[in-house]
């Protein structure tokens, strides 16, 4: 079976909807972010279709979103998850602040 982003679009348009809604992003726009989720679903896809014998998972990430293709025993089909990481492009000025504060 070949999966592609296309089979995924209810999961993608189910991101993008909290993205726009509860994310703060300050260097993706919602056109920018619907791009890397489809880059990273294609990733995901490629490790999932590649993954050795006994494993379950294709995973795919970047700084701000993981993406899981998980593997089920109901269908050919899997599930594909979404997450966004938490992630600040502050914390490493304030961690380099710290840092050379304790110097």
């Amino acid at each position: 079976m070949t999966l592609t982003v296309e089979e995924f679009k209810d999961e993608i348009a189910g991101a993008l909807r909290h993205y726009e809604k509860f994310v703060i992003c300050i260097d993706k726009t919602p056109e920018d972010f619907l791009r890397s989720l489809q880059s990273l679903l294609k990733k995901a896809i490629t490790a999932y279709e590649d993954r050795g014998p006994g494993l379950r998972h294709g995973l795919a990430l970047d700084r701000h979103v993981t993406i899981m293709l998980s593997q089920t025993d109901d269908t050919d089909r899997p599930l594909c998850g979404i997450y966004f990481n938490l992630h600040s492009p502050y914390r490493r000025q304030a961690e380099a602040a710290g840092s050379s504060q304790r110097r």
